[in-house]
C-alpha cells in the first residue's frame, strides 16, 4: 500500500483543495452568512479551478490526444448540464425558462471570443505565428455553426411553438439531431480522421510512448530523456482523474453557492441579469481556459483550439437533449431562440473563427480581433 502511495506523483496541493472545498461545502448550513465566507469560498474556488486544470493534464499526458481534450471538455459539461438542469427543476414551471439558453450561449461566445481570442493574441505575441491542422478545426468549426442554427437561431422562426420557442416534437426532433451532429464529430476525431486533430510534436510523443512500452526492462533510460517525454503511471492516471472529477464538482457546487451573492452584485450595480450567467459560465470554464492558454504559451495551438471548440460543441450538444428531457416530463416551455443582437455577434464570431484558421496559420491580429468582439459582447450585454 506504501508502495502504492508513493507512486503517485500528484502536487498534494491539488489533492487538498478540492477536498477541503468539499468539506466546506457540507459545512456551508454552519458556517456565517457573511463576506468573509463568501471570500473564503472564492478562494477555494479559484483553488479548485487550478487544481482541476493540473488534474486533466495529467490524465491528457497518460492517454495523449485528442482524448486528454476530450476527456475535460466532457467532465465540465457533465457536470455543467446538471448544474443547469438542477436549477431549471427548481424554477417555476408557468414561465418560460431561459437559463439553458442564456448559459449555452455564454459560454460559446466566451470560447469563441475569449478563450480562442486569448490563444491566439498569447501565442502571436510569443512565437509571431503558430501553426495547426485547419482540417479538424473546420470540422468542429462547421459541426458548431450547424447545432448552434439550429438550437439558438431557427426557433425565433418557426410558427408551431410559442414566440422563439420550439413546439415539443420539434424540441424533440432538434435535440436527437445535436447529438447526431455532436457524436459524428467525436468519431470523425477519434476514429476516422484522426490525424486531424493531433499535431506533429502530440504524435511524436505518443510514438515515444509506445517505443518505451516496447523496450526491456534492463535498457538504458538515457534516450528516453533525450525524447523529453516522461511516461505516466497507471495509479496517478486513476487519481489524477478522480481528483479531476471531485475538482470540477467542487467548482460547479461552489458557483451556485455564490451565485446569489454575484446576483446581488450585479442587482446593485445595476446591470442585466444577463450578467449572471456570463459570470457564472466564465467560472465554469476557468479549467477550459486555462488549459488551452497554457497549451498556446507552449506552442501548442492544437491542443488549444481542440479543447475550446470541442468544449462549445459538448456544451450545446448534450445541453439540448437533457432541457429536452426536462420539458418533457415537467411540462416546462423552453425558450431557445436568441435576439438579432445575439445573432450578429455570433455569426461574426464564428466567421472570424474561420477566416483566421483558413490559412493553417495564426497571428497577433486574429486575436486582438476576437477580444475586441468578446468585449463588445460584454459591453452590449451590460448596456444592451
Amino acid at each position: 500500500m506504501r508502495a502504492l502511495l508513493k507512486s503517485i506523483n500528484i502536487p498534494l496541493w491539488s489533492i487538498l483543495i478540492p477536498i477541503l472545498s468539499v468539506v466546506l461545502l457540507l459545512m456551508q448550513s454552519s458556517l456565517p452568512n457573511n463576506i468573509y465566507t463568501d471570500i473564503i469560498l472564492g478562494v477555494f474556488l479559484i483553488g479548485s479551478v487550478l487544481a482541476s486544470v493540473n488534474h486533466a493534464e495529467t490524465v491528457a499526458h497518460r492517454v495523449g490526444e485528442p482524448y486528454g481534450t476530450i476527456i475535460l471538455a466532457l467532465a465540465i459539461t457533465v457536470i455543467e448540464v446538471s448544474l443547469i438542469v438542477s436549477i431549471m427543476l427548481s424554477e417555476s414551471s408557468t414561465e418560460p425558462s431561459f437559463l439553458a439558453r442564456d448559459t449555452v450561449f455564454a459560454a460559446i461566445m466566451i470560447i469563441l471570443t475569449g478563450i480562442i481570442g486569448i490563444c491566439f493574441l498569447s501565442g502571436g505575441y510569443r512565437y509571431k505565428e503558430q501553426n495547426f491542422i485547419k482540417q479538424g478545426i473546420s470540422t468542429g468549426l462547421i459541426t458548431l455553426l450547424s447545432i448552434c442554427t439550429l438550437t439558438l437561431i431557427l426557433p425565433n422562426y418557426t410558427t408551431s411553438g410559442p414566440g422563439n420557442s420550439y413546439a415539443s416534437n420539434q424540441l424533440f426532433f432538434v435535440a436527437i439531431v445535436s447529438l447526431i451532429l455532436y457524436g459524428g464529430f467525436l468519431a470523425v476525431q477519434t476514429i476516422r480522421h484522426r490525424n486531424y486533430f493531433v499535431s506533429e510534436e502530440d504524435l511524436k510523443k505518443q510514438n515515444n510512448k509506445k517505443l518505451q512500452n516496447n523496450r526491456v526492462l534492463h535498457e538504458d533510460s538515457d534516450e528516453l530523456e533525450e525524447m523529453d517525454y516522461t511516461p505516466v503511471n497507471l495509479p496517478t492516471t486513476i487519481t489524477a482523474f478522480i481528483m479531476l472529477l471531485i475538482a470540477l464538482a467542487s467548482v460547479v457546487l461552489l458557483s451556485k453557492v455564490l451565485s446569489p451573492t454575484i446576483e446581488f452584485a450585479v442587482a446593485s450595480a445595476g446591470a442585466p441579469k444577463s450578467l449572471v450567467g456570463i459570470i457564472i459560465a466564465t467560472v465554469i470554464l476557468l479549467p477550459e481556459g486555462l488549459a488551452a492558454y497554457k497549451a498556446a504559451r507552449q506552442d501548442r495551438l492544437q491542443t488549444s483550439l481542440n479543447l475550446a471548440i470541442g468544449s462549445a460543441l459538448a456544451s450545446i450538444g448534450l445541453t439540448i437533449p437533457a432541457v429536452a428531457i426536462v420539458s418533457y416530463f415537467t411540462g416546462m416551455t423552453v425558450g431557445l431562440g436568441i435576439d438579432g443582437k445575439s445573432t450578429v455577434l455570433f455569426l461574426t464570431s464564428i466567421a472570424t473563427v474561420y477566416l483566421s484558421i483558413s490559412s493553417g496559420r495564426t497571428n497577433i491580429q486574429h486575436g486582438i480581433v476576437l477580444l475586441v468582439l468578446f468585449t463588445t459582447y460584454l459591453f452590449t450585454t451590460i448596456a444592451p
